[in-house]
């Protein structure tokens, strides 16, 4: 037995780490650390400490650590000290034929023969009550997960490191490109994550980290003999992981945690603790339904939407300009209707054409009832990937519709999900599914693969939903690469709920994947996304809609591109119906001073008809509010005129729209 050497690793940005709350005000710091006295003598480092716990001590108590070794934790930070070595060791040992071990288990890991756990080694054992009880754990490889291939087979020792962490018989130099595969499927036993709370979207894209070798091999317990939790040290703009006692331990005795810590659901924590302990779901259903009204009076709780007053409908006179008020660009640079004014006052607007989401309706519906908005109450319910999913069982009373993928929400619905996946591999069904945040567009933390690990563990970052992955989708022969995934993007403009007048640009957008379909590689963003414009130095394939339709027909003979539109505009009708089918905060709040237009993203799939037939079947993949309409004005300057002219005068005649409900 022996304590293995660590490697650093920091991070140079303040984190947010999983389950925890935002730390509280500088007031509340302050009063923490005015109750730490008790551990708090005098001079330059008690100046330092009082810093110390004025800064972290919301994130110190969020993870559990007790206050007794908050100093200690300090003084170890600061000293750089690693004593774990000094109390504990990894003991290795050959697995049991009495413990249950199944051969697919052994497959799947396969330096599970051997196995390994951390024991205590020091001859007095360790005191709970003592405050230097206390212990740091380096992290062995932090990493984003669209980067883990490249940095396997790039930075030298990290491969071989990884390989002998996870058990892995591997003692080349050159990276193995199977020793690659196997470690980014088993390294789902050993991820740990957090995410950052401040910059851009792609910054908050959830980390991924490794603790190093003593770290790693604290097994689970349901009844843990320590506690582990990220820490992030602001001053030093470093990430740990800190363990510390739940009771007294003797020389020998087993250093555990649990890995759901704060589960409280036994059929949840079953399902996360799957990737360790496999097991059969027998008993459980994989029907999914909507979900009960709670549901969504708690979004709309967090939401912190003010829901307006009944009001009547306002007929706008025949004569009258409207004044805009919008902090867009692309709005205020490209609308040139002569019945629109634009106004840098939003007092005086009779439209207010806004970015950010409008929470105080009722204020409007108070004070300004007339005053014409772009976005409806409630509306997140089609626009937030899991509410889409709920609201879409409407329309068939349970399961998904036809034109949305089969869709989980891995916060609420993981054992179902699980179950659903265990039936499909005993079936022999494909099981490739695409993990997504629920709030994030442009494939952000998006996520696609066949191993159960991987998705369970997704739950852990931040709120996602799984859905099937298309296997089987229609593809477009671009001649200089071969045949690629592509999504089409229609803007819809929604003029009313109450009744529903649901209108369709009919320009649409086409995206392109850059490499040939296939189902593998599923980290090559080139092959399986098509989002190409924001991705640095790619090619952004770009063909106009009414040069799409001739090659698509060409390529499908016997698809006109007619009979495909009116599958789509069913679907987005069916979506809207079914949204707007109850009220608020059920459904899309039917405030008659309401508009919107939003951008709804749909691949095809190939499926079977009634009679057996190949058919091509859309599938919804999301909506945007507030999309990004930048190739919409540069290539059609007259697409605001046309929105503005549809949803504020009536008059969709006018304009290259189409009328879906």
């Amino acid at each position: 037995m022996n304590y293995l050497p660590q490697c650093t690793a920091g991070s140079a940005v303040t984190l947010l780490l999983p389950g925890f709350p935002k730390p509280p005000p500088r007031e509340e710091y302050l009063a923490i650390s005015m109750s730490t006295n008790a551990v708090i003598m005098n001079g330059d480092e008690d100046e330092e400490f009082e810093a110390f716990v004025a800064i972290h001590a919301g994130a110190l108590q969020s993870s559990g650590i007790p206050v007794t070794y908050w100093r200690s934790l300090h003084h170890k930070i600061t000293s750089e000290i690693y004593d774990a070595g000094e109390v504990f060791g990894i003991m290795q040992y050959q697995q049991g034929d009495d413990e249950e071990e199944d051969e697919e288990k052994k497959k799947d890991n396969p330096g599970a023969g051997v196995r390994c756990k951390v024991v205590v080694t020091r001859d007095s054992g360790l005191q709970a009550s003592e405050p230097t009880s206390v212990f740091l754990v380096d992290h062995a490889w932090t990493y984003r997960v669209d980067h883990a291939r490249e940095q396997l087979e790039q930075i030298p020792g990290l491969l071989p490191r990884m390989a002998a962490l996870m058990g892995l018989d591997f003692h080349g130099e050159a990276p193995d490109p199977d020793t690659v595969e196997l470690v980014m499927d088993l390294m789902w036993k050993y991820n740990q994550t957090y995410h950052i709370s401040q910059g851009s979207a792609e910054v908050k894209v959830p980390v991924w980290y490794i603790m190093d070798e003593f770290g790693s091999q604290v097994q689970h317990s349901d009844h843990p003999s320590c506690g582990m939790a990220p820490f992030f040290y602001v001053q030093g703009q470093l990430a740990y992981t800190v363990l510390w006692p739940l009771q007294d331990l003797q020389e020998g005795d087993e250093v555990t945690r649990d890995y759901t810590y704060g589960e409280t659901n036994p059929l949840v924590k079953q399902c996360r603790l799957l990737p360790w302990k496999p097991a059969d779901l027998d008993g459980v259903s994989s029907v999914t339904t909507e979900p009960s009204d709670s549901y969504y009076e708690t979004i709309a709780q967090e939401n912190k939407e003010q829901l307006p007053l009944e009001i009547q409908p306002h007929t706008v006179p025949e004569d009258k300009i409207l004044k805009v008020y919008s902090e867009m660009s692309q709005v205020t640079n490209n609308l040139t209707h002569p019945r629109f004014q634009l106004t840098e006052d939003e007092e005086e607007a009779d439209i207010i054409w806004s970015y950010n989401h409008i929470k105080d309706y009722r204020k409007l519906s108070e004070e300004r009832p007339h005053v014409m908005l772009n976005q409806f109450p409630c509306e997140s319910l089609v626009t937030v990937k899991d509410c889409l999913a709920a609201v879409a069982r409407r329309v068939k009373g349970g399961p998904a519709p036809d034109w949305l993928p089969e869709t989980f929400n891995l916060q609420t619905e993981l054992p179902q999900f699980t179950r659903h996946y265990q039936l499909r591999q005993q079936r022999g069904e494909d099981n490739h599914w695409i993990c997504k945040p629920w709030n994030l567009a442009r494939g952000l933390d998006t996520h696609i693969t066949s191993n159960l690990d991987y998705i369970i563990r997704q739950r852990e970052s931040t709120p996602k939903v799984v859905c099937k992955y298309l296997e089987d989708p229609v593809l477009f022969n671009r001649e200089e690469v071969g045949a690629v995934k592509f999504d089409i993007r229609y803007m819809l403009m929604l003029r009313s709920v109450q009744p529903l007048r649901l209108y369709a640009y009919n320009v649409f957008w086409l995206r392109f994947a850059n490499r040939p379909f296939s189902l593998d590689h599923f980290d090559d963003y080139q092959k399986h996304f098509t989002v190409m414009n924001y991705a640095e130095g790619v090619e952004l394939k770009q063909v106009h809609y009414d040069d799409f339709i001739p090659m698509f027909e060409k390529q499908y003979p016997q698809y006109p591109w007619k009979e495909v539109e009116e599958k789509l505009f069913k679907a987005f009708k069916e979506l809207f119906q079914a949204a707007s089918s109850r009220p608020a905060p059920y459904g899309i709040c039917a405030y008659p001073s309401s508009r919107a237009i939003y951008a709804v993203d749909l691949m095809l799939k190939w499926s079977r008809g009634e009679n057996g037939e190949r058919i091509m079947q859309p599938q919804i993949l999301e909506l945007n509010f507030s999309p990004d309409c930048a190739r919409a004005c540069l290539y059609h300057p007259s697409f605001y005129n046309h929105m503005f002219e549809t949803l504020f005068l009536d008059q969709p005649e006018q304009c290259p729209v189409t009328q879906i409900a």
